[in-house]
């Protein structure tokens, strides 16, 4: 098998002045929502790969990938410079746990993400299995300034088309506004303001959590459950909480 599947840009999307999302037709493998590839660029005569979730649904032939600018960092710098017609390299496979198999059954899904880490959640939400399986979906982007609330057109439908099952709930940590919850994912826990906002109790009888961004806050969200007695899912140990870090400490 190639190491590398040569993709076309069809694309480039800017958000703000760091964030960007790049649409990408190439012939690979299915994948499973959730799932990462690895994007490539050559690179001063060598491939410079980074890992990054799929943004769109595996039914969606039009790959999508959502992210952050990193100072210094050779791949997003060339990233950013693309055009429609580009070429893009992708790993033939797809891959990553943080999938709805790994995930056992409950009365309510907490998707909690910070950041570019909402990606994988929209993809998951792209498919029929995570609405017919739980009852109630509570879907959290905490951000740091308003403008980072990206692809509001798509939750807004995703709300508007499942209004019985999907709560959207944004969090806004360094601007005061009207429509968010200020602070951190963690602490809305402790205090009660996520399950207030939600109108949802968040227990180890009826809630599974899966918690994917930077890992500080993967790290504390991870502690407050546990302190409530949700525990980490193991393959032979189900429990309540799956976790995925965009970077490590």
């Amino acid at each position: 098998m190639a190491k590398w599947i040569e993709g076309k840009v069809v694309r480039l999307r800017q958000w703000t002045s760091e964030l960007y999302s790049v649409q990408v037709e190439a012939d690979i493998a299915p994948f499973t929502a959730g799932q990462f590839n690895r994007l490539a660029l050559e690179i001063d005569g060598e491939m410079v790969a980074r890992p990054y979730s799929f943004v769109n649904g595996p039914d969606n032939p039009l790959h999508e990938f959502y992210f952050i600018t990193v100072k210094d960092g050779p791949l997003t710098a060339e990233l950013i410079k693309l055009q429609t017609g580009d070429s893009l390299y992708l790993a033939p496979k797809a891959a990553g746990f943080f999938i709805l198999n790994e995930v056992p059954d409950a009365e309510t899904l907490w998707m909690l993400s910070t950041g570019t880490a909402i990606g994988p959640f929209l993809s998951i939400l792209s498919t029929d299995e995570v609405w017919q399986r739980f009852s109630n979906i509570v879907l959290v982007h905490a951000v740091r300034t308003a403008e980072e609330l990206v692809y509001q057109d798509v939750i807004r439908e995703l709300v508007e088309g499942h209004s019985d099952q999907l709560c959207f709930i944004p969090f806004v940590s360094r601007q005061e506004t009207d429509f968010a919850i200020s602070g951190r994912v963690p602490h809305a826990i402790e205090d009660g303001r996520l399950e207030q906002r939600a109108g949802l109790k968040l227990t180890l009888e009826n809630s599974q959590v899966m918690i994917c961004g930077n890992p500080a806050m993967v790290r504390d969200t991870q502690g407050v459950l546990e302190a409530r007695g949700l525990k980490k899912n193991r393959r032979r140990d189900p429990g309540h909480i799956t976790t995925e870090q965009y970077w490590k400490d």
